[in-house]
């Protein structure tokens, strides 16, 4: 692949090697990732004449049914296909109608079920993969057929340009952060009523585009942004969130020259470890600065927190009420236990903030000591901070900080464990 002109996004035709594939896979392997790949949806197309960024004519399947049978006879193992990238709506740089599309994904589909006649290690599929329009999205959820698509897959980059010189004010303002909210309830409403069966994902979000923002996506503050999304799309029932990138640009996860995490790895890796998938309901009365989030623990029946302070000079003392405590008698009717939250005599706290108050430090700070690689070069233990919750003792959540709390007693119905 090089440079060219009149390309599309400025590059000439690229080409991937069998030995690069090879590599690629052999890496994946030892990291234990899942790994969906991206189809090129624009073979056997052409541009019409009449609009150049739309692309008509049936997608031509060969290239990546070549693909498809190497991977199978060398055993790679594949969680999902993607068909082309972000050519939906008014698509970038080129387009696809949405029937054409629905025509198109379920060619593939065909072709996967075909290659891999054992769905126990058949890939996925996904698609469309780029930005929501209502229209498209809902003409593409229509006339897709059922079980051809296992993930309606969206791209979010919300902050805008990376940059813009605003993007560090807008990551830190819970107004702006929410008005993105809208995009993920109709996403989840339009897989619901149209393709029950699959889940929604962002299939890709750096939040700012263009590689990020240079001193805003790698540092502390961007957490804010990237903690809230995590929290918000797991309330609109989306089942999967990709992040752009792990390596690469601005808003890498790793430094892209020495490999260590930036401060929203450390972010990822709480929640992945702490936050299981049944999403509960909290509320406060307090600042609109202080996002709360709140899901069944990973591990263990009780819940855990995600407390987000985007005051930059106010801390705030939290204490919870379980609201199933309002109402005991009626509970107890109905064969419901309720206990008091500070029954439970502790739990874990685990508070994030940048190093030196800087919130564009790429250091994080858990619990007041600096996340480093060890020596060997492997992720420090990320130990939490025991609290005695006894004596009625609020969680403090400092300003410009990040706070999960895991609290192992708490009685939350959909949290128990499944009785024998």
């Amino acid at each position: 692949m090089r440079k060219k002109e009149n390309g599309l996004f400025g590059f000439s035709v690229g080409c991937l090697p069998k030995k690069r594939w090879d590599e690629v896979n052999h890496f994946l392997n030892k990291t234990g990732v899942k790994f969906t790949f991206g189809l090129n949806a624009l073979v056997g197309k052409k541009n019409s004449k009449e609009d150049q960024l739309n692309w008509k004519g049936d997608w031509n399947p060969n290239n990546a049914i070549s693909l498809m049978k190497y991977t199978v006879s060398k055993g790679y193992n594949i969680d999902s296909y993607e068909l082309g990238n972000e050519l939906c709506s008014e698509g970038v740089s080129a387009r696809i109608d949405s029937v054409q599309y629905a025509k198109d994904i379920t060619k593939l589909r065909h072709i996967i079920n075909s290659l891999y006649p054992n769905a126990t290690t058949r890939p996925k599929v996904m698609g469309p993969a780029g930005f929501y329009g209502k229209e498209w999205f809902d003409s593409f959820l229509q006339h897709v057929g059922p079980g051809v698509i296992d993930g309606v897959t969206h791209h979010i980059y919300n902050l805008g340009a990376g940059v813009d010189r605003d993007l560090i004010s807008k990551v830190q303002d819970p107004y702006f952060l929410s008005k993105i909210a809208q995009t993920f309830k109709d996403v989840s409403t339009a897989v619901k009523e149209f393709t029950p069966w699959a889940g929604a994902w962002v299939g890709e979000s750096g939040g700012a585009y263009n590689s990020g923002g240079k001193d805003v996506s790698h540092t502390f503050v961007n957490g804010f942004w990237y903690l809230d999304q995590l929290g918000m799309t797991s309330t609109f029932n989306h089942k999967v969130y990709c992040r752009q990138a792990l390596i690469g640009g601005n808003y890498a996860l790793l430094n892209t020259t020495s490999f260590i995490p930036n401060p929203d790895y450390y972010g990822a890796l709480l929640w992945h470890r702490l936050m299981g998938t049944n999403v509960l309901s909290i509320s406060h009365d307090s600042s609109p600065y202080l996002r709360t989030y709140a899901h069944c623990s990973k591990q263990g029946s009780g819940i855990t927190l995600l407390l987000i302070n985007m005051e930059n000079s106010t801390s705030f003392d939290v204490s919870l009420v379980n609201d199933m405590n309002l109402y005991p008698e009626e509970l107890a009717s109905e064969g419901i236990n309720t206990v008091n939250l500070m029954d439970s005599l502790k739990r874990e706290e685990y508070h994030l903030t940048p190093k030196d108050g800087n919130i564009q430090s790429d250091v994080v700070l858990l619990n007041g000591t600096p996340l480093e690689l060890t020596k060997s070069k492997e992720i420090p233990e990320l130990k939490p901070k025991i609290v005695d919750a006894s004596s009625s003792s609020p969680i403090k959540v400092a300003p410009h900080s990040i706070v999960f709390v895991q609290i192992n007693n708490f009685n939350a119905p959909a949290c128990a464990p499944p009785t024998k």
